[in-house]
């Protein structure tokens, strides 16, 4: 059937049935991304396939890891600069629609990831099987690069499975479980994975029908009036999430929608328009960037052996407890040491809550509870490779408690600190082997929050930053190295914009206003409602730590609150009254009128220190940094970081902000050392500087 053709991505066979097999297998690489060679292969086959009309087409994956992490976006990257993203996107949509009108059965099989325009792929084909097991996740991620499903996925998929069910999957971007994607109709069946092509087999010879009441309910939510009544329902559930300054794409995948009528052909136009109109805006250019980012942090850890097998964690408290249980959970041997039970207790109370809701099964959690031990008498030290200290902030205590347990490590054990704010130049002085210690800070709450510093010294041994940063990459989560001095990166960085809001506070400025200016940056939590979620003790204590440093002081009344018992979300009373997990935030005078330089006296604070922590080295590079400030803080991803915030604003213009603010508050607001440093001068998106190192 494909003599004469050779293709470099695909396998083809042809079985004694008159079935034809396609296994997507892209060469050069672990994971299948859709790449145009990829599809213009593709594009050949079913033009063949469209002459020669098999008794059906299984189209499947032949990695191990998944069927299609999406699109290529290096290649989107390039099309992105050369204005041609349209032709690409065009390109793409004609290989699917070719593919959607071959007059034979078509099944896709699915196993692991099936992202993007791999989802695009499967939506294209008659019907579709999927592996039931954990592993398999289907979901268009667009939006969360800026943009949204450009090779079919809004013109079909609201089509398949009704417009309700539809939106929430293209408009946040999260995947599906196999038996979601069963229940939702996105899957017609799930067999296990090992009889996963024979069922495909199955289903092509077979094919399933549809429930009624899932094909009527896929046309009566995407007629044209329900469509005009239903958008802007769905756009006022959208903006109460997301500003459509901040994020246009999921407003853009709404309107077309509600434009797209009964012909494929128009619905398909209009989504290329709109992607390619997307892909120009600065919100996806810096999602990309933070996109290549993320990669680049979890490459770090890549290609060293970290070693370790025995976590021991000192501190059974919030971060201590929970750093504890996130290993376990992540498949380590946990010991997990406090001066009494009861201060372990809650710890191990916590992880079975974490375990429950993330594993379901009651073996799973009782396995993962297993690998986590109490341990008072902190007889864990001697079997650890790596011992992780999370006491309280108290530079003797810590040293104290070092000297009791280096003594015990019989070779290449890594000793670690959380610290948040100590500098470890200061920490590793009574140590034997300082070469073997370094600070692994974790951000509260530990499951959810992805970034860990890890905080070098001057006596470090740079095998020990590579062991650290690949036990952070065995957990999940993404590591930076950061200098040891006060704060590190991401408190240095963030505790600027808590003082001044602070400050603010003082002045009389309505919390609420705070908090509304902060997330009209794009902030996800304004500082007031952020001060209190971390604790205003917790606050204080770093403050203590950096605001000399810093050249700040610590707002009036703090202590004043602390002393009454006030400390934010946990006591119920803080900067604001708290109910059930909610801040009770007060009204505020429909009359005020917002300072016009308040947001730049919150955020700008912010940017200064970031030119600053590049000016000392803090990170390697201007990069590292907007990914560490990003993932640790959640600053406006949109904004692609504080420094390539500072660059499209134009670094002269915010130096002259920041000067014209020193001059009217004080010299806490004057530029600081680093405004010279040559990344600041980089223009536009050098995403070549950005490729991650593995695959796609």
């Amino acid at each position: 059937m494909f003599e004469g053709l050779r293709f470099n991505h695909w396998k083809t066979s042809l079985d004694e049935s008159g079935i034809v097999t396609l296994s997507l297998d892209r060469a050069g690489a672990h994971v299948n991304a859709i790449s145009r060679a990829v599809l213009d292969e593709l594009g050949q086959i079913v033009e063949r396939l469209a002459i020669e009309k098999p008794v059906g087409v299984l189209i499947h994956s032949a990695k191990p890891f998944g069927f299609a992490v999406g699109a290529d976006i290096k290649e989107f990257v390039q099309y992105a600069q050369h204005d041609t993203v349209l032709e690409s996107i065009e390109n793409g949509q004609r290989v699917f629609e070719a593919l959607a009108r071959l007059p034979c059965p078509t099944v896709a099989a699915i196993h692991g990831a099936c992202m993007g325009g791999g989802t695009e792929l499967i939506l294209a084909c008659r019907q579709r099987v999927a592996a039931d097991d954990e592993k398999t996740r289907i979901g268009l991620p667009e939006v969360m690069l800026g943009i949204h499903p450009g090779w079919g996925g809004t013109a079909r998929l609201p089509r398949l499975i009704g417009a309700t069910e539809a939106l929430p999957i293209m408009l946040t971007g999260r995947p599906l479980s196999a038996k979601r994607a069963l229940a939702l109709g996105v899957v017609d069946r799930l067999a296990p994975p090992a009889e996963l092509l024979a069922e495909a087999r199955s289903l092509l010879r077979r094919p399933h029908a549809r429930p009624f009441a899932q094909r009527a309910k896929a046309w009566a939510t995407n007629i044209w009036p329900v469509r005009q009544a239903l958008a802007p329902m769905v756009i006022k559930q959208t903006a109460a999430k997301v500003r459509k300054e901040h994020y246009p794409a999921p407003f853009a995948a709404i309107e077309v929608w509600r434009r797209g009528g009964s012909s494929i052909n128009q619905r398909l136009k209009l989504e290329a328009r709109s992607v390619a109109k997307l892909a120009q805006t600065p919100t996806a250019q810096n999602l990309i960037r933070v996109f290549f980012l993320q990669e680049r942090l979890k490459s770090q850890g890549s290609g060293t052996e970290h070693g370790i097998e025995h976590v021991h964690v000192v501190g059974a408290g919030v971060m201590g407890g929970d750093i504890a249980a996130w290993a376990a959970f992540k498949g380590f041997t946990v010991t997990l040491q406090d001066r009494e039970m009861k201060f372990i207790q809650p710890a191990l109370d916590r992880a079975r809550e974490l375990y429950e809701k993330k594993l379901k099964q009651p073996e799973k959690v009782q396995a993962a509870m297993a690998r986590l031990r109490a341990d008072v008498e902190g007889n864990g030290v001697k079997e650890a490779d790596l011992a992780i200290e999370a006491i309280f902030e108290n530079a003797q205590a810590k040293e104290a408690l070092y000297a009791g347990i280096e003594p015990q490590f019989q070779a290449d054990e890594i000793l670690a600190t959380n610290t948040s704010s100590i500098p470890l130049d200061e920490l590793r002085k009574g140590l034997a082997k300082p070469q073997h210690f370094l600070g692994l800070h974790f951000f509260n709450p530990v499951a959810q929050m992805p970034l860990v510093e890890v905080v070098r010294h001057d006596s470090l041994d740079p095998g020990y930053e590579k062991r650290a940063l690949a036990f952070c990459k065995a957990i999940g989560k993404l590591p930076v190295a950061v200098k040891g001095t006060p704060g590190f990166l991401v408190n240095r960085i963030l505790m600027p914009y808590l003082l001044e809001s602070m400050r603010l506070y003082n002045e009389g400025i309505p919390g609420p206003v705070l908090d509304k200016e902060a997330k009209k940056f794009g902030m996800p939590m304004g500082p007031i409602e952020l001060a209190d979620t971390v604790g205003l003790d917790v606050c204080a204590s770093v403050g203590k730590e950096l605001a000399p440093f810093l050249g700040l002081e610590l707002p009036a009344g703090l202590e004043d609150r602390l002393e009454a018992g006030k400390r934010g979300k946990k006591d119920g009373q803080g900067l604001y009254t708290w109910h059930e997990g909610k801040a009770q935030k007060p009204e505020v005078d429909p009359d005020y009128v917002v300072p016009a330089d308040l947001q730049d006296r919150m955020i700008l604070p912010m940017v200064n220190e970031a030119v600053a922590c590049l000016g000392d080295g803090v990170v390697d590079d201007a990069d590292l940094l907007d990914a560490g400030v990003i993932f640790g803080t959640g600053f406006a991803p949109f904004r692609g970081g504080p420094i390539q915030y500072l660059r499209s604003e134009g670094v002269g213009i915010v130096r002259g902000k920041l000067e014209r603010l020193a001059q009217r508050y004080g010299e806490r607001f004057a530029p600081k050392n680093g405004w010279e440093h040559q990344a600041l001068a980089k223009t536009g998106f050098e995403f070549e500087n950005l490729t991650p190192t593995g695959d796609e």
